[in-house]
């Protein structure tokens, strides 16, 4: 469908895209109207980008409610008759920096000729829902695989009124990061495909909760994968239960749930399309869930009231769910998750057909450079070296530099001599400063926690980079602990709000000179940054220029266009 028009109730007949604020909208419209340019999406599509309104975030949910009203204003009546995926993408990405620029729909994926992205991956998975879908939304995260296997002569459909959820096996440790399905309680056959309705919802329940709940299914005298992944003779008994991924809501329950927002005069608090909706749904639903605030990052004073009333709103309604026996959930929205993903997940790989040379130039004779390092769209010299475990996407590498394992290097240009340490994390930004565009490169650990933060400049000691306090960090590079060392709100200070990134006038300078402040940190030597404009990389976002990062990226695809073409020729 790529390039083509479509047919009436062959594909989406609307594709919303959130956004958290007016810059991501940009970003993500900038990058909509450019694969739709190059004929890389379906045609005769409405897409369209929708931001959160200003003021406090308010969730996923929130932005669920949110879009409802933007459908209503810009189609009228007319919303109703049609069938819409709805993708979130409105965060930050704080867990996953290198896509926080451009959005987590639009990080690169392995496989693809041109690369496709994650919007191109949901749109294929996806593809033969809406030919049997009822007019509804259909929502799903920006970041999340769902692969699955049903029989040849059967469908997915969601035909039933009010909420339908895909429903995946899982063991119980998943089950507490995600939601999981108590399902009525006749028995399952263990088809690929079931159509079972749900008794009640749990969201991170506890392992404890699973059970008390009923929500645990076991599988009697099963084999076991052993440590190698192959299956032993050992048998023995397997627990599991149902987690979720994405649903879909008729148009009955979107007119509701618009007409509840409508009635709220502003929405001051996150709410969680999944916790606070699907909570709500099926026979066994009671109100407990409104007054627990485990899973919630910042409770506004609106919350409990919201819960209560969406509570009320929904209370009865069915939840259908759609069981995939032979499925997987697969979630990229952290550095580890990615790496493992993209690198050592032989299963992913193996079902996606994800490969390590992805549309790059990467000589086979590159020195010592791991088979099981990821290179998306990126040229490296052929002396250049890349360890295991890492990946290297949108960037130009040149003969002396090396990657250490478990890294990741997004959007640079590395020109010369130059170590970049294993677990190290390096993207760089194009800015934009006065009519100027500038470089600035983030370098930190794959496992810096970007959301911790303190309120206390006295308390930045517990802050870490790479591992190390960011008090010692600072002390080597000649910088003042003040209230001007971090942008934003004062209260909340921590890596994504410090200002200790240099901005430079060249790209591979913006790579050099980060690289050298941390190589400072590992080595506990002096590198000052005093002289230099520094910023946070809260305000790289508000700086940023989509243009000039798509221009460095075209240049990227062309140059392997063209060296492709004269291979192909040479032939």
């Amino acid at each position: 469908m790529e390039g083509k028009v479509t047919q009436t109730g062959e594909f989406w007949d609307v594709v919303v895209i959130t956004a958290a604020d007016k810059k991501q909208e940009l970003a993500y419209q900038q990058q909509l109207s450019e694969k739709l340019k190059r004929k890389e999406l379906p045609l005769g599509v409405h897409y369209h980008v929708f931001m959160d309104p200003p003021g406090p975030k308010i969730g996923n949910g929130g932005s669920t409610l949110h879009v409802l009203q933007c459908l209503e204003e810009m189609y009228g009546d007319k919303w109703t008759s049609l069938t819409i995926i709805l993708i979130h993408s409105g965060g930050y990405s704080q867990r996953l920096p290198h896509a926080s620029a451009l959005g987590k729909i639009f990080t690169a994926l392995p496989f693809g000729d041109p690369i496709y992205q994650m919007l191109e991956l949901k749109l294929a998975m996806y593809i033969d829902f809406p030919t049997h879908m009822n007019p509804g939304i259909l929502i799903t995260c920006a970041d999340d695989i769902e692969l699955y296997s049903i029989g040849a002569t059967e469908v997915i459909k969601f035909d039933k009124p009010g909420f339908t959820a895909l429903a995946h096996p899982s063991d119980l440790t998943i089950g507490t990061t995600h939601g999981v399905f108590v399902l009525d309680s006749s028995a399952l056959s263990e088809k690929e495909l079931e159509y079972r309705s749900c008794h009640h919802f749990l969201h991170k329940p506890n392992i404890e909760k699973m059970h008390q709940s009923g929500a645990v299914c076991i599988r009697r005298n099963c084999s076991q994968p052993n440590s190698s992944g192959e299956h032993d003779d050992l048998k023995m008994d397997y627990e599991y239960v149902y987690t979720d991924s994405l649903f879909y809501i008729d148009h009955s329950i979107a007119k509701q749930l618009l007409t509840f927002f409508k009635q709220l005069d502003t929405l001051c608090c996150e709410i969680d399309a999944y916790g606070d909706f699907l909570q709500a749904l099926g026979p066994g639903a009671t109100h407990d869930y409104t007054k627990i605030t485990d899973n919630v990052t910042k409770e506004g004073s609106q919350l409990g009231e919201i819960r209560q009333k969406l509570f009320s709103l929904l209370k009865g309604t069915s939840l259908n769910v759609i069981v995939l026996n032979n499925s997987r959930f697969y979630h990229i929205g952290t550095t580890q998750e990615y790496l493992f993903h993209f690198t050592s997940d032989s299963k992913l790989k193996l079902e996606l057909g994800l490969l390590s040379k992805a549309f790059s130039i990467f000589p086979d004779k590159a020195e010592n450079s791991d088979i099981s390092a990821c290179i998306i769209q990126s040229i490296l010299d052929s002396r250049c070296v890349v360890a295991p475990a890492s990946v290297i996407e949108y960037s130009r590498l040149g003969p002396e530099v090396s990657v250490g394992a478990n890294s990741i290097v997004s959007g640079c240009c590395i020109s010369a001599n130059v170590d970049v340490p294993p677990n190290s994390f390096v993207s760089s930004l194009s800015i934009r400063v006065n009519g100027k565009v500038m470089y600035v490169s983030m370098v930190l650990g794959v496992e810096d926690n970007l959301k911790k933060n303190v309120k206390l400049l006295s308390d930045i000691h517990s802050l870490q980079f790479f591992g190390i306090s960011l008090l010692q960090c600072l002390d080597l590079w000649d910088l003042r602990v003040s209230d001007q060392l971090f942008s934003g709100d004062k209260t909340s200070l921590g890596l994504w709000t410090a200002r200790i990134f240099p901005v430079c006038s060249t790209l591979s300078d913006s790579v050099r000179v980060s690289l050298k402040m941390l190589n400072a940190v590992q080595n506990k030597s002096a590198f000052k940054l005093n002289g230099w404009k520094l910023l946070s990389i809260e305000e790289m976002l508000f700086y940023k220029d989509v243009e000039d990062m798509l221009k460095f990226r075209q240049q990227i695809y062309e140059e392997i266009t063209l060296q492709r073409n004269k291979e192909k020729s040479d032939l």
